[in-house]
């Protein structure tokens, strides 16, 4: 698999660290619940997921990868804090 960094162009999967799942932080006030499930549940979609990758052999940035858990097809990328703008 290739993943294509914003700032250091096409690069092999094993330049990157895998950092899991991109998901989004409850509210300082959600119930235990709802951290409940942020911390310790977690999906195993086949299909289409969110997930953070560090280039870590590179840049060192943190992205966010939206790709095909199946075909392993990466359909998008972005910088943290471009994904979550």
């Amino acid at each position: 698999m290739r993943i294509p960094c914003p700032l250091c162009g096409d690069r092999d999967r094993r330049e990157y660290y895998f950092g899991g799942a991109a998901l989004t932080r409850p509210a300082a006030d959600a119930d235990a619940q709802a951290w409940d499930d942020y911390i310790h549940n977690r999906d195993n979609p086949a299909g289409v997921s969110r997930e953070f990758w560090q280039h870590e052999g590179g840049c060192g940035a943190w992205l966010v990868v939206t790709r095909d858990t199946v075909s392993h097809a990466v359909i998008a990328v972005a910088r943290t804090k471009e994904a979550q703008a």
